[in-house]
């Protein structure tokens, strides 16, 4: 696996993180939370050589799909999202897309995904996990075989996802983290959608233990 982020900036003030998965031997590559600048994810397309089969959101909020159409028209690649995401893509006031300048955003997806699905790129395979307390249908994709997760917005390194917002939960979130997330090995890389990677590991004593992180 080849795996490429890119930081990228939207109005809100705090670059999302986009990633590109290129499975190597069949080239098929998948885009997760295209948030915009979207001439630089072109680019790394082509650089890679690979063929977009799936543009994976991880949930509905503008600062993570404002690039989905774009790349699409491009590109091609099949749009997914869990279904309880879904609504909100062409929803503003879940979507929020008005408020944080970005205009109306409005899209369907192609694909409704569920937890416990299994998304498979070449030799790859990648299990959904549905982390609902950021979004209702906040997703977390796991990849046994690589040992990572890209988590969108439920964790951070250190902190969690905010849950003041439409269709957020912070009983939701944590118990996503702690019942889902913390269940898995402690050597699991953990992407993002904003900020630095993390590890399990180093993320289980705030949630398991009621113990600040240690920098």
């Amino acid at each position: 696996m080849i795996l490429k982020e890119l930081k990228i900036n939207t109005w809100i003030g705090d670059p999302t993180n986009c990633y590109i998965i290129l499975e190597e031997k069949s080239k098929e590559l998948m885009v997760i939370d295209p948030a915009g600048d979207v001439d630089k994810i072109v680019e790394m397309i082509q650089i890679l050589k690979g063929n977009l089969k799936y543009i994976y959101l991880t949930h509905c909020h503008a600062d993570h799909i404002l690039g989905v159409t774009e790349l699409k028209n491009r590109c091609g690649g099949k749009v997914l999202i869990h279904r309880d995401d879904a609504q909100g893509l062409n929803n503003p006031e879940i979507n929020l897309s008005p408020y944080i300048g970005m205009g109306n955003i409005e899209l369907e997806a192609d694909s409704r995904i569920d937890g416990d699905d299994t998304i498979h790129l070449g030799d790859l395979s990648f299990l959904v996990i549905h982390t609902p307390g950021h979004t209702k249908g906040g997703t977390s994709l796991y990849c046994e075989k690589e040992k990572c997760l890209f988590s969108g917005d439920t964790i951070f390194r250190g902190t969690w996802g905010r849950t003041d917002l439409p269709t957020s939960s912070i009983e939701d979130i944590m118990n996503s983290i702690v019942n889902k997330l913390m269940k898995l090995p402690d050597d699991t890389i953990v992407y993002p959608g904003h900020g630095k990677s993390t590890m399990i590991g180093e993320e289980k004593p705030i949630y398991l233990e009621l113990k600040p992180k240690k920098y």
